[in-house]
């Protein structure tokens, strides 16, 4: 029981624990975002397609699932549901027969442009007062921050072993 409560008091406060604020700020912006895009039938699954294959052209399943941040089963069905729809294109990769290639069709483009326009303005009104050190800073750091998380999930060093 004492070193329960020994554990417990070591914990910091919600507020100064930087993931209770990653989180936060992520959520609160997915549905800013989704609230934007859902009159154009864009939901955040979509648009995370949409940007991974606007921003790095034709890509396999698998690396837009890794861009995007979704799950590879998530990533087949919302590609699938985008191909019977118009959006994007799929073709077997001439170098290996196992990979799907995917890339925006001509609709598919002009939804990814009006879907970054309002990411765009997002970001902007939402970083208004936070100077471009200060962003670049913030970039920089969670880039460390997930490149440890990464590294930790891949077998690398435990939370203890943290130097």
């Amino acid at each position: 029981m004492q070193d329960e409560k020994k554990n417990t008091r070591s914990f910091p406060p919600m507020r100064d624990w930087p993931y209770y604020w990653i989180s936060r700020v992520n959520a609160q912006y997915a549905l800013v975002l989704e609230q934007q895009l859902k009159p154009q039938g864009i939901n955040l699954s979509r648009w995370r397609v949409l940007s991974s294959l606007y921003e790095y052209g034709s890509l396999g399943v698998s690396e837009i699932a890794d861009f995007a941040i979704l799950r590879l089963n998530t990533t087949t069905k919302v590609v699938q549901k985008m191909a019977a729809e118009g959006l994007v294109k799929t073709q077997v990769s001439a170098s290996d027969a196992r990979i799907t290639q995917v890339s925006l069709t001509e609709e598919g483009r002009r939804q990814a442009v009006f879907a970054r326009a309002v990411a765009q303005k997002i970001l902007e009104a939402s970083f208004s007062d936070v100077s471009k050190a200060d962003r670049e800073r913030l970039n920089k750091t969670l880039d460390r921050v997930a490149m440890r998380l990464t590294a930790m999930s891949d077998g690398g060093p435990e939370p203890d072993d943290a130097g």
